[in-house]
Protein backbone atom coordinates (compact mmCIF):
# COMPACT_ATOMS: atom_id res chain seq x y z
CA UNK A 1 0.00 0.00 0.00
CA UNK A 2 2.85 2.89 1.04
CA UNK A 3 4.62 1.80 -2.54
CA UNK A 4 1.24 2.74 -4.55
CA UNK A 5 0.76 5.62 -2.70
CA UNK A 6 4.55 6.79 -3.56
CA UNK A 7 3.94 6.04 -7.07
CA UNK A 8 0.15 8.20 -6.94
CA UNK A 9 2.56 10.97 -5.52
CA UNK A 10 4.86 10.75 -8.01
CA UNK A 11 2.28 10.77 -10.69
CA UNK A 12 1.04 13.85 -9.16
CA UNK A 13 4.12 15.73 -8.31
CA UNK A 14 4.94 14.63 -12.35
CA UNK A 15 1.90 15.93 -13.93
CA UNK A 16 2.37 19.29 -11.77
CA UNK A 17 5.66 19.57 -13.22
CA UNK A 18 4.14 19.14 -16.59
CA UNK A 19 1.68 21.71 -15.67
CA UNK A 20 4.25 24.24 -14.79
CA UNK A 21 6.12 23.93 -18.30
CA UNK A 22 2.74 24.69 -20.23
CA UNK A 23 2.28 28.05 -18.45
CA UNK A 24 6.48 28.70 -18.36
CA UNK A 25 7.60 32.43 -17.88
CA UNK A 26 8.11 34.55 -21.00
CA UNK A 27 10.14 37.19 -22.36
CA UNK A 28 8.72 40.46 -23.94
CA UNK A 29 10.64 39.19 -26.74
CA UNK A 30 8.84 35.98 -26.63
CA UNK A 31 5.58 37.66 -26.47
CA UNK A 32 6.18 40.05 -29.14
CA UNK A 33 6.74 36.97 -31.62
CA UNK A 34 3.18 36.14 -30.80
CA UNK A 35 1.87 39.31 -31.82
CA UNK A 36 4.59 39.24 -34.78
CA UNK A 37 2.97 35.76 -36.06
CA UNK A 38 -1.10 37.64 -35.25
CA UNK A 39 -0.14 39.94 -37.42
CA UNK A 40 0.96 38.43 -40.24
CA UNK A 41 -1.43 36.08 -39.99
CA UNK A 42 -3.79 39.12 -40.48
CA UNK A 43 -2.32 41.34 -42.54
CA UNK A 44 0.50 39.30 -45.11
CA UNK A 45 2.05 43.00 -46.09
CA UNK A 46 3.24 43.39 -42.43
CA UNK A 47 6.81 44.73 -42.36
CA UNK A 48 7.30 44.69 -38.47
CA UNK A 49 6.76 46.57 -35.82
CA UNK A 50 7.83 50.11 -35.02
CA UNK A 51 8.83 51.70 -31.25
CA UNK A 52 8.09 55.02 -32.55
CA UNK A 53 4.50 53.96 -33.91
CA UNK A 54 3.91 51.92 -30.45
CA UNK A 55 5.36 55.17 -28.69
CA UNK A 56 2.53 57.34 -30.60
CA UNK A 57 -0.27 55.01 -29.85
CA UNK A 58 0.26 54.74 -25.99
CA UNK A 59 0.70 58.43 -25.85
CA UNK A 60 -2.99 59.38 -28.13
CA UNK A 61 -6.04 59.39 -26.58
CA UNK A 62 -7.61 57.94 -29.74
CA UNK A 63 -10.54 60.02 -29.88
CA UNK A 64 -11.65 59.17 -25.85
CA UNK A 65 -10.37 60.79 -22.41
CA UNK A 66 -7.94 58.53 -21.99
CA UNK A 67 -4.41 57.23 -23.40
CA UNK A 68 -2.14 54.57 -22.21
CA UNK A 69 0.10 57.12 -20.92
CA UNK A 70 -2.86 58.87 -18.68
CA UNK A 71 -2.21 55.70 -16.17
CA UNK A 72 1.66 54.58 -16.98
CA UNK A 73 2.53 57.68 -17.13
CA UNK A 74 4.48 59.75 -19.49
CA UNK A 75 7.45 57.91 -18.64
CA UNK A 76 6.19 53.81 -18.34
CA UNK A 77 9.14 53.51 -16.23
CA UNK A 78 8.07 55.59 -13.04
CA UNK A 79 5.11 54.15 -10.79
CA UNK A 80 1.95 54.91 -12.32
CA UNK A 81 -1.43 55.68 -10.91
CA UNK A 82 -4.90 54.63 -12.06
CA UNK A 83 -6.48 57.73 -13.43
CA UNK A 84 -10.22 56.57 -12.37
CA UNK A 85 -9.52 54.97 -8.80
CA UNK A 86 -6.31 56.40 -8.08
CA UNK A 87 -4.18 52.93 -7.34
CA UNK A 88 -0.89 52.87 -7.77
CA UNK A 89 0.43 50.75 -11.18
CA UNK A 90 4.24 49.34 -11.20
CA UNK A 91 6.80 50.53 -14.13
CA UNK A 92 5.15 49.04 -17.59
CA UNK A 93 8.52 49.36 -19.45
CA UNK A 94 9.94 45.71 -18.78
CA UNK A 95 13.68 47.44 -17.85
CA UNK A 96 12.10 49.17 -14.88
CA UNK A 97 10.00 46.23 -13.99
CA UNK A 98 11.17 42.81 -14.95
CA UNK A 99 7.92 40.92 -13.85
CA UNK A 100 5.92 42.59 -16.94
CA UNK A 101 5.67 40.58 -20.14
CA UNK A 102 6.60 37.37 -18.13
CA UNK A 103 3.42 36.03 -18.53
CA UNK A 104 1.62 35.27 -21.73
CA UNK A 105 -1.83 35.26 -20.07
CA UNK A 106 -1.23 38.16 -18.04
CA UNK A 107 -0.24 40.25 -21.10
CA UNK A 108 -3.65 39.11 -23.19
CA UNK A 109 -5.62 39.79 -20.17
CA UNK A 110 -4.52 43.64 -19.68
CA UNK A 111 -3.92 44.52 -23.30
CA UNK A 112 -7.60 43.43 -23.94
CA UNK A 113 -8.84 45.21 -20.44
CA UNK A 114 -6.86 48.41 -21.10
CA UNK A 115 -7.46 48.45 -24.85
CA UNK A 116 -11.02 48.34 -24.03
CA UNK A 117 -10.68 51.35 -21.83
CA UNK A 118 -8.56 53.16 -24.13
CA UNK A 119 -9.97 52.66 -27.12
CA UNK A 120 -13.36 50.89 -27.00
CA UNK A 121 -12.58 48.28 -28.44
CA UNK A 122 -9.48 45.06 -28.72
CA UNK A 123 -6.47 46.16 -29.60
CA UNK A 124 -4.86 44.80 -33.19
CA UNK A 125 -1.57 42.40 -32.51
CA UNK A 126 0.28 44.88 -34.97
CA UNK A 127 -0.62 48.00 -31.93
CA UNK A 128 0.29 45.45 -29.00
CA UNK A 129 3.58 44.56 -30.92
CA UNK A 130 4.41 48.24 -31.78
CA UNK A 131 3.76 49.23 -28.15
CA UNK A 132 5.54 46.21 -26.90
CA UNK A 133 8.42 47.57 -29.07
CA UNK A 134 7.93 50.99 -27.75
CA UNK A 135 8.24 49.72 -23.98
CA UNK A 136 11.02 47.59 -24.90
CA UNK A 137 13.07 50.45 -25.69
CA UNK A 138 12.50 52.42 -22.59
CA UNK A 139 15.53 52.09 -20.24
CA UNK A 140 15.22 52.69 -16.18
Amino acid sequence: MHTLKSIAGLLLAGSLALTGLDVAAATPAEIQKTFDAAARASAPGFSGFSAERGKQFFHATHGNDWSCASCHTPNPASLGKHAKTGKEIAPLAPAANPQRFADAAKVEKWFDRNCKDVLGRVCAAREKGDVLAYLMAIGK
